[in-house]
């Protein structure tokens, strides 16, 4: 049977030749060096680029190959835990962090260069989401220090920091001005997108490890001074975030219905704004900007509702809406404006095909000029004009203003601390300073994560966390800040692999010795480059791989006849088996998945599987050097990179 166009054209994985080449070398020449080369086969671990481009560090290439099955839990252990346990060693929402991550690490997937990206966020949502349903808990944490640490703060960073830091042994007390903890998890997000029955699980997991006290309704700087927290505690850690959000910067942008994205997000989570104004415009183009239209899309508008009701004084926390405004809705005109064109918005594509499917209006290439008021001086229109970028900056193409009626204008670019009563904090730019180390320069004992440094992503924030609570370690303990390495993530260890198993290696032995290669009391032929080195596409053997489309989540997402009053989740997460095939298309980059490749074509049987005794993930095939004859065949066809003809370089 001929093969389709489609085929030639689009499910090819692996091309013979670059852009321009067009003739044909000798692969022979290239692969059979014989007993000339003085290189033997090293085997290196490297650090994924999907972890190397996930703030939090997360080792997925370890926990795809779990749910895989290459890499195999202890014997008492299920899958599904293994791989909860290792997701959660960087990042202990898995659940949260499945559904609503932008996931850097599926656009650094060397998978790209394949076909498309690990479905990770799939993966990762049904390892957070079984573990809920089996009750996965944490390690009972170690004995106690005698050191507790405030941490300021009860969202994504300040959570992270209590959880990492607990299982360094130190105790902590978060202190937080809300009602429940969450942060922008909690008041940030719909909870259509996360579901507030798996948030607070995953809360509840991390105080579960005890000795992580709460105290809520508790503003430092109001309610409680910085001066008495400094006494009460051994260090400090700012996980503020940023609550505050930027008015437009154009005349009459501080209308009374002028609000911002956090704010009105924010009434909308705590149950307080039952519906939104006839017409909405949301300027913004971000992953916030789409919430608000989402929401807005979703409450609708009343007819004849009171004026001392008007979205913006609920939003402002005057007033709260009542729960039977909700049976009167009818559908609000609702317009999202970005500065980008659509293709360029930082908004995920998907969640902006979303948006138009439940009948948002886009303006994309403009920028607000004007917000136009009435006599009682409340915004009636925002004025637009088409623009252009000029170094960054936007500016408006004289001639193309338009007006787009509104009786509601929410602002969602960008966001800031709210620094009232610790103005000593104040970098003058309503954030917080911070070091290397995330130490507050020139206040001992203070440390920073999380969006209060800049604002940027939940897994930024929750990554942050992680490395701030090592420096409070090293600070509590009166040690001098390790340096970090160049690729700070959260490495797999093969020592600790080789622990587990119960194939550490044993005592040195003293005494010469000519090589390793057969001593016990190392692991022989391995390197780990991980700590230094991201492993590109261009090191693997991408031919190995087969045309596999990746798999995708169902979603439930209304269209706009049906999105009034439709607040169930939208995403549908994985079955095992769906979990398990797409898991199967990590190519494990930096790290033997055990294909057999240098196994099978190696012309000596110079390389060899180890003994089922003493194999596990990292060390499943080994070399005997006085049959190598360097010809690099098992590096040229590894298809993930973990062999380098290395051995015998000076």
């Amino acid at each position: 049977m001929a093969t389709s166009k489609d085929e030639m054209s689009y499910n090819l994985t692996f091309r013979k030749y670059k852009e321009g080449d067009h003739t044909s070398g000798n692969y022979g020449d290239q692969i059979f060096a014989e007993d000339t080369s003085h290189k033997c086969p090293t085997y290196v671990h490297r650090t994924p680029p999907c972890q190397g481009s996930c703030p939090s560090g997360e080792d997925i290439r370890g926990w795809l190959d779990i749910v895989r099955g290459v890499e195999n839990p202890p014997t008492d252990m299920s899958m599904q835990e293994y791989a909860f346990r290792r997701s959660t060693d960087a990042n202990p929402f898995p659940s949260m962090m499945g559904r609503v991550c932008p996931a850097p690490c599926q656009e650094g997937c060397n998978r790209n260069n394949v076909e498309d990206f690990v479905g990770i966020n799939a993966v990762e949502q049904y390892i957070g989401d079984t573990a809920k349903t089996e009750n996965f808990q944490f390690d009972a944490a170690p004995a106690l220090s005698g050191k507790r640490v405030a941490i300021i703060g009860g969202g994504p960073a300040g959570l992270a920091a209590a959880f990492q830091l607990r299982k360094k042994g130190h105790a902590s007390t978060i202190f937080d001005d809300h009602d429940e903890l969450g942060g922008m998890f909690r008041y940030g997000i719909p909870g259509y997108r996360t579901p507030r029955d798996v948030l607070d699980h995953e809360i509840q997991r991390i105080i579960n490890l005890g000795d992580i006290e709460t105290r809520m309704n508790t503003r430092v700087g109001r309610d409680v001074s910085m001066e008495d927290v400094e006494k009460e505690f051994d260090a400090v850690i700012w996980a503020l975030g940023c609550q505050s959000g930027r008015s437009l910067p154009v005349p009459n942008g501080d209308a009374p219905n002028c609000v911002s994205g956090v704010k009105f997000l924010e009434a909308f989570n705590k149950g307080l704004l039952k519906v939104t104004a006839d017409r909405v415009v949301c300027v913004g183009g971000g992953d916030t900007s789409i919430d608000v239209v989402s929401v807005a899309r979703r409450l609708g508008k009343i007819d004849k509702l009171e004026a001392e009701q008007a979205p913006e004084f609920v939003i402002g926390g005057y007033v709260a809406h009542d729960a039977a405004f909700a049976a009167a809705r009818e559908g609000a005109e609702v317009t999202l404006t970005s500065l980008f064109q659509r293709a360029e918005m930082t908004a995920a594509e998907w969640e902006v095909h979303e948006a138009v499917h439940e009948g948002v209006r886009i303006d994309n290439g403009v920028m607000p000029v004007e917000v136009i008021v009435n006599a009682e001086g409340r915004a009636t229109a925002l004025r637009m004009a088409k623009c252009e970028l000029e170094g960054g900056r936007p500016t408006p193409v004289a001639g193309t203003e338009y007006d787009i009626e509104c009786d509601l204008i929410v602002s969602a670019i960008g966001q800031g601390g709210d620094l009232e009563g610790l103005e000593g904090m104040d970098n003058g730019r309503g954030l917080i300073d911070a070091d290397k180390h995330y130490q507050v320069p020139e206040k001992e004992g203070h440390f920073v994560c999380g969006d209060i440094i800049r604002p940027h992503l939940l897994t930024t924030a929750i990554g942050q966390a992680s490395i701030c609570a090592d420096s409070v370690d090293h600070y509590l303990a009166e040690s001098e800040m390790a340096k970090r390495p160049k690729v700070d993530v959260h490495h797999f260890s093969l020592l600790s692999k080789l622990q587990e198993t119960g194939l550490e290696p044993g005592g040195y032995e003293s005494g010469a010795h000519h090589g390793t290669d057969s001593a016990e009391y190392s692991v022989h032929n391995y390197e780990d480059r991980s700590a230094q080195e991201v492993i590109a596409s261009d090191r693997l053997y991408l031919a190995h791989f087969d045309y596999t489309p990746r798999g995708q989540r169902d979603t439930e997402v209304p269209d706009s006849e049906t999105v009034l009053g439709h607040f169930e989740e939208r995403v549908i997460g994985f079955s095992e088996a769906e979990a398990v095939e797409e898991a199967k298309r990590c190519m494990s980059c930096g790290m033997c998945f055990e294909c057999d490749n240098c196994v099978i074509y190696c012309p000596q049987d110079a390389v060899f599987r180890v003994s089922k005794d003493k194999k596990t993930t990292g060390r499943y095939v080994d070399t005997d050097y006085a049959k190598c004859i360097g010809c690099h065949i098992c590096a040229d066809v590894c298809p993930t990179g973990y062999i380098d003809m290395a051995l015998g370089d000076h």
